[in-house]
C-alpha cells in the first residue's frame, strides 16, 4: 500500500478488502458508503444515504450501488458483485479489479481483457447528490457501458423486501429516469451526462446478504429493486458521469461538477489530510444549525461528543466560527442546567450528568485559540446555569454534596459516558461520585472564576471558596495511597479501585486538584495496564470482568463495550497529561503512539479513525468506522507535538 492505495492482490482476496470500508459524506448529513471493491456488508451501506426530513430527520437509503457492465463483441463482462448465501458471490466483478485509490475520488480500476475502466465516486457538497464516473482508459473495440441501479428505499437501521406496494413506475427526464418506490419518500433522479437509452427490466433481486449485520447478530438479507439498465457507447478516453439526485438537475454540467467537486477536495496522501478530510465529514451545516455527527455511519449528534471533539474537529483546523456555531446549536439543547443528549437514531432523549462540564472545557480550549474573545460576556450566563443547577441540585439527577463534590445517580439509567445497558441494567454502574465527573466539575469551577474575575463580583463572592473545598475532598476521597492511583467511583461506604482510564483527566484537565507525583504514578499504572497501539483500554486486563474482543451479538458488543474495548480519544488526555508532566523530554514517547495510527488509516474505514478497538492484541478496529471524538484526539495530539517542537 502506498498510503490509501491497494493493488490487485490485496483486492481479490476478499477477507482482506472487504474488511475496509470507505465514506464519503456531503457535508450535510448525507454519506456514500461501501467496501474498497464496492460490495456492501451492512444495511448502513449505499451509494446515496440521505436524512429525511420528512421522516423525522433519519438516514435512509435510495440508491444501494450501482453495477456497471462492460460490453464488446456482445459478450456482457459484469463489474459488479453481491453477496448471496453460502459465500457464493455474483457477479464476481472483484476478479477485474485491478487497484483501488482513496487519495481522491474513491478510484476503482478495472481491467477485462483489453478494456481498462475507471469508476470514481463523489458526495456533491451540501447536495443530496452522489456522482460516480466511468472513464474508459483503454479499449480495441467498440465498447459499451451498462449501469444498472439497485433501489432500497428504505430506513438505514431497516432491510428491504420484495413486495407488490412498491411503484416500479418511472417517469423519462433528460438523460435518465426518476423513480419513487414509497410514498412519502421524495423522486430519486438518475440521470447521465450524455444521452443514455434506459432499457426497463423490472427485476427484483432476493437475499442479498450483508456478512457484517450477520457476525453483529442482526437480520442480514435483503431484496432490492433494479427498474432496468442505463446502456450507452463509450470511447477510449471518454468519461461519463451518473448522477443520483433527490432533485432533477442539468445533466450537460455534470462533467464539470465532477471536476470541480474532485478539485475542492483535500487530497488524501498524508497522515494529517487524512484526519482533516475525516473531521469535515464530521460538520453537519443547515440553514439554522450546525452541528457535529458522532460517528459513521449510525450514529447522530450526541452533546456529549460534539463539546469532546469541537477542539480537535474546528479549533486545530483554525475554523473558529464552526466552532461557535456548534457551541450555540448545541445552547438551544440546554435546558436547566443540562444539555438534552443528542438528536436521530442512539440519541438520548435524557440529558448524561457530564455533558454540561464537557460544555465548559469546550468554552475553555477555545479560548487557548481566540484569546482576546470575550467567553463570560458571551456565555457567562449559560455557565452559570450550568453551575448552579450541579451545586444545587435543581436539574434532579446530581447535585453537590458537603464537601463539595457531585454525586450523581437515576435509577436505571448510566449518567456517564460508560453508558451500556443490558436487560434495563447498566453494565457498568457508576452511581455516585465518579472520578471524571469530579476532575470535570474542578476544572469548571476554577476556569469559570478566572473568566469571571473583574467582570462578575456577585459570582465570584459566591463561589471563590469552593475550589480549595473540591480540591482538598477530591484528593481524600479519590486518591488511594497504597495503590498510587484513583478510584473509578465511590456510593457510600464501597469504593471501586478497578483500574479504567476516567481518572486520566484528573491528570489532563487545566486545573487539577493533583500533585505532580500523583499525575506521574496515574499514568504510570494507565500505561501498564490500560495503554495500547490504538488508544486506552476501558478496564485493565488483570480484572476478572475484562473482555478483550468487542464482537458478536449486540448484548455481547454491549458487554465489552466499557470493559476493556479501547477507546482512542482517551489517548489525547492521557497525553496532554503525560506532556503536562514531562515535557519536552515526554516527545519522543507521544511521537510513537501518534505515528503507530499511521497504519490504522488503512483499515477499518480507511482514511479515518474506527470507533472502538479490540482490548486484545493485535486491537482490531470495531464498532463504527469513523469516530468523531477518535479522529479529533489525533488532530490535538498532533497539534501538542507541534507546539512542543516550535
Amino acid at each position: 500500500m502506498s498510503f490509501l492505495k491497494f493493488e490487485k492482490s490485496e483486492l481479490i482476496n476478499l477477507e482482506y478488502s472487504l474488511s475496509r470500508e470507505v465514506i464519503r459524506s456531503n457535508r450535510a448529513g448525507s454519506y456514500a458508503s461501501t467496501t474498497i471493491i464496492g460490495c456492501n456488508t451492512r444495511k448502513y451501506h449505499g451509494l446515496l444515504v440521505c436524512p429525511l426530513e420528512e421522516m423525522g430527520g433519519e438516514h435512509h437509503v435510495l440508491l444501494s450501488t450501482l453495477d456497471a457492465t462492460v460490453v464488446q463483441h456482445d459478450k456482457d463482462f459484469n463489474l459488479g458483485i453481491h453477496k448471496y448465501e453460502g459465500d457464493q458471490y455474483v457477479p464476481k466483478g472483484h476478479k477485474y479489479v485491478r487497484d483501488f485509490d482513496a487519495t481522491r475520488g474513491s478510484s476503482l480500476v478495472y481491467r477485462v481483457g483489453g478494456v481498462v475502466l475507471s469508476r470514481e465516486v463523489l458526495m456533491v457538497s451540501k447536495t443530496e447528490q452522489v456522482l460516480v464516473r466511468y472513464t474508459l482508459l483503454e479499449a480495441n473495440s467498440d465498447t459499451l457501458l451498462r449501469l444498472s441501479p439497485f433501489l432500497a428505499f428504505r430506513n438505514q437501521h431497516a432491510l428491504s423486501k420484495s413486495n407488490l406496494y412498491a411503484n416500479t413506475r418511472y417517469r423519462d427526464i433528460p438523460n435518465g429516469i426518476g423513480s419513487r418506490l414509497y410514498e412519502g419518500y421524495p423522486e430519486l433522479h438518475m440521470q447521465c451526462s450524455k444521452a443514455v437509452e434506459f432499457v426497463p427490466v423490472p427485476d427484483w433481486y432476493y437475499n442479498i446478504e450483508y456478512m457484517e449485520e450477520q457476525k453483529r447478530g442482526y437480520e442480514y438479507k435483503e431484496d432490492l429493486y433494479v427498474p432496468g439498465y442505463f446502456e450507452m457507447p463509450i470511447k477510449k478516453g471518454e468519461s461519463i458521469v451518473f448522477s443520483a439526485s433527490t432533485k432533477e438537475i442539468v445533466p450537460g454540467g455534470l462533467k464539470r461538477k465532477f471536476s470541480s467537486e474532485l478539485n475542492s477536495r483535500i487530497p488524501l496522501d498524508s497522515f494529517n489530510n487524512c484526519l482533516l478530510n475525516a473531521a469535515e465529514q464530521f460538520i453537519v451545516r443547515k440553514k439554522k444549525s450546525t452541528e457535529i455527527i458522532s460517528g459513521f455511519p449510525w450514529f447522530g449528534s450526541s452533546g456529549r461528543e460534539s463539546f469532546m471533539a469541537l477542539p480537535g474537529l474546528t479549533m486545530t483546523t483554525g475554523d473558529l466560527p464552526t466552532s461557535l456555531k456548534v457551541i450555540d446549536t448545541m445552547l438551544t439543547r440546554l435546558n436547566g442546567g443540562l444539555f438534552t443528549e443528542g438528536s436521530g437514531w442512539k440519541s438520548r432523549a435524557y440529558p448524561a450528568a457530564d455533558t454540561p462540564l464537557w460544555f465548559i472545557w469546550a468554552l475553555q480550549q477555545y479560548a487557548l485559540y481566540d484569546p482576546g474573545f470575550d467567553i463570560w460576556k458571551k456565555y457567562g450566563k449559560a455557565i452559570k446555569s450550568v453551575l448552579e443547577a450541579f451545586r444545587d441540585g435543581s436539574c434532579g439527577i446530581l447535585h453537590m454534596t458537603e464537601n463539595g463534590l457531585i454525586y450523581a445517580a437515576q435509577e436505571g439509567r448510566p449518567l456517564t459516558w460508560m453508558d451500556a445497558i443490558v436487560d434495563g441494567r447498566a453494565l457498568t454502574p457508576r452511581d455516585g461520585c465518579v472520578v471524571e465527573i469530579n476532575a470535570l466539575w474542578y476544572n469548571a469551577v476554577c476556569q469559570s472564576l478566572e473568566w469571571a474575575t473583574d467582570r462578575d463580583k456577585v459570582f465570584v463572592e459566591s463561589w471563590d471558596s469552593l475550589p480549595g473545598l473540591i480540591a482538598q475532598s477530591f484528593v481524600d476521597s479519590f486518591w488511594n495511597p497504597e495503590k498510587a492511583y484513583l478510584a473509578d467511583y465511590f456510593n457510600d461506604d464501597f469504593k471501586d479501585m478497578s483500574v479504567r482510564p476516567n481518572q486520566v483527566l484528573a491528570v489532563s484537565m487545566d486545573y487539577s486538584p493533583l500533585t505532580l507525583e500523583m499525575k506521574k504514578s496515574i499514568l504510570d499504572v494507565i500505561e501498564g495496564e490500560l495503554l495500547t497501539s490504538q488508544g486506552i483500554r476501558t478496564l485493565s486486563p488483570k480484572n476478572e470482568a475484562y473482555k478483550g474482543v468487542y464482537d458478536g451479538d449486540q448484548v455481547k458488543r454491549d458487554r465489552a463495550y466499557h470493559q476493556g474495548t479501547v477507546w482512542t480519544w482517551l489517548l489525547e488526555h492521557f497525553i496532554k497529561g503525560y506532556l503536562d508532566v514531562y515535557k519536552r523530554s515526554g516527545i519522543s514517547r507521544v511521537k510513537s503512539l501518534y505515528e503507530a495510527f499511521d497504519e490504522a488509516l488503512a483499515s477499518g474505514g480507511i482514511g479515518s479513525i474506527s470507533e472502538v478497538y479490540d482490548g486484545n492484541p493485535p486491537n482490531d478496529p470495531k464498532g463504527g468506522i469513523s469516530q468523531a471524538t477518535a479522529v479529533a484526539a489525533l488532530l490535538r495530539i498532533g497539534e501538542m507535538i507541534e507546539n512542543l517542537n516550535q
